[in-house]
């Protein structure tokens, strides 16, 4: 009768933690699919007046301010431009007039100096 108690008793504690065990078990897997709330804002940066968005630049580097003063003004232009079709006619004729303004690039040069040194 006591190997039966016995027996009856350790059956019973076997069970009860192996219940414990998958108790557990499925309280802890349900917290590994709760997302994690984001601190970070995707927004943020487009609620930030002109003034706002060149100082944030000028923080994190003196370039990228420069970069987003220009980029500013080439904003501020285009509204402008876009006002009347005459100044849209204008502001393409200026592009253009910048295109061939500008330096010529790396190819332009290797071209030059190869007709250079073929020609002689």
């Amino acid at each position: 009768m006591q190997r039966i108690l016995s027996s009856f008793n350790q059956a019973l504690r076997q069970t009860i933690f192996v219940l414990g065990l998958m108790l557990l078990i499925s309280i802890s897997s349900s917290f590994l699919f709760v997302q994690q709330s984001s601190y970070a804002d995707p927004y943020s940066a487009t609620k930030l007046t002109p003034e706002e968005k060149i100082d944030r630049a000028y923080e994190y580097n003196e370039a990228a301010g420069i970069q987003e003063e220009r980029r500013e003004e080439v904003y501020e232009q285009a509204i402008k431009d876009s006002k009347t079709p005459q100044t849209v006619e204008k502001a393409y004729e200026r592009e253009l007039k910048a295109e061939k303004v500008q330096e010529p690039n790396i190819i332009e040069k290797a071209e030059k100096v190869i007709e250079k040194v073929t020609s002689k």
